[in-house]
């Protein structure tokens, strides 16, 4: 193609590509740079709240989950670091109550979430459901719905590293 036929062909083009980019809405807006407080909260509870789900999966199918971090470690002999990518051992967070029924209580770090005032835990039908209570957890947190009880528990969390 010569060089006159090729912006030929681009300008055609570029007629098509303006009319598809006017059905988008576009906005004047940016990117912004730093995450908030509350959306890290939800954020970190999510993860952990996945790989419940995962885990519980994983047992009703009878097979092993096994999740996975990256560990900086410093070689002996030639004293470079490098990244390596190791087993993370998640404890579930359901178990069996004194009346024989299944609870899940949700955990923030090292802490139990209040769920309500003085309640920390769900009480599950069946260990089957286990995976369902989870998701729906996981979506109360997405929604927001746990951001008074995560605040009050990171709170908790954050005043027992100051001196």
């Amino acid at each position: 193609m010569e060089m006159g036929t090729k912006l030929q062909h681009l300008n055609r083009n570029r007629g098509e590509i303006m009319s598809v980019i006017g059905t988008l809405k576009l906005v004047a807006t940016k990117r912004p740079n730093q995450i908030t407080a509350v959306q890290l909260r939800r954020n970190k509870i999510c993860r952990r709240l996945h790989e419940q789900i995962m885990l519980a999966k994983a047992r009703q199918d009878g097979k092993q989950f096994a999740a996975t971090k990256f560990r900086t470690v410093t070689d002996s002999e030639t004293g470079e670091r490098k990244s390596v990518e190791v087993a993370k051992i998640i404890k579930p967070w359901w178990f069996t109550t004194d009346n024989g029924k299944t609870a899940i209580a949700v955990r923030y770090g090292a802490r139990v979430l209040e769920l309500a005032k003085g309640k920390f835990a769900v009480e599950v039908a069946s260990p089957t459901d286990i995976v369902a209570t989870l998701e729906i957890i996981k979506s109360a947190v997405e929604t927001g719905e746990l951001d008074a009880q995560l605040e009050a528990t990171a709170g908790n969390l954050r005043s027992g590293f100051k001196k």
